[in-house]
């Protein structure tokens, strides 16, 4: 078999609740495999596109980059172990932020976050992450994904299409204004 094809592969996407339909695609008579997950542009998709994978695969890294930061504490300043945050951990979690952000496993995630953030400000795992956020200047994942989705929405406006060019209908009809003022 041809040694590029071994690397190729094909993947299915489908609703979760469907059987998949198995089509058996070849390429000069070599078979090219189906896989459930493939990783592309640094992204994790599955067949379901539920990042589930995705998000496991960030744990990984974002533990890793806990314990960077915890060797780090004691023989660097709170200052640097921000920066730090910055290139381990903020990378990390705002790489793709706005495809997998508001899933609920990215709960993981924030909890990944408040650990580090934790650790930076060297206290307890039961101590509130609020206040230590806004000492930082750092954003919650939430916050990161609502600022990450607004960017992309103000970058890309001319790809979007609004209400009136849709159709004609107004929402506002002329007599609500004289209602208003009455």
């Amino acid at each position: 078999m041809n040694s590029k094809l071994n690397k190729t592969h094909y993947i299915q996407f489908m609703a979760k609740s469907k059987l998949a339909v198995f089509a058996h695609i070849s390429y000069k008579d070599n078979p090219i495999n189906i896989t459930s997950c493939t990783n592309f542009l640094g992204l994790t998709l599955d067949s379901t596109l539920s990042w589930k994978t995705h998000i496991d695969q960030l744990s990984l890294k974002l533990n890793t980059a806990c314990y960077v930061i915890r060797s780090l504490k004691s023989v660097i300043s709170t200052r640097n172990l921000r920066t730090n945050y910055f290139s381990h951990v903020h990378s990390i979690i705002a790489y793709g932020i706005i495809l997998w952000g508001n899933l609920s496993h990215s709960n993981n995630i924030f909890k990944l976050q408040k650990r580090a953030i934790r650790i930076i400000m060297n206290v307890d795992n039961r101590v509130s992450c609020r206040e230590l956020f806004k000492t930082l200047n750092i954003l919650p994942l939430q916050s990161q994904y609502i600022l990450s989705v607004l960017l992309f929405i103000v970058k890309n406006m001319e790809e979007f299409i609004s209400n009136s060019e849709v159709h004609s209908i107004n929402p506002y009809p002329a007599n609500v204004g004289n209602m208003v003022n009455s």
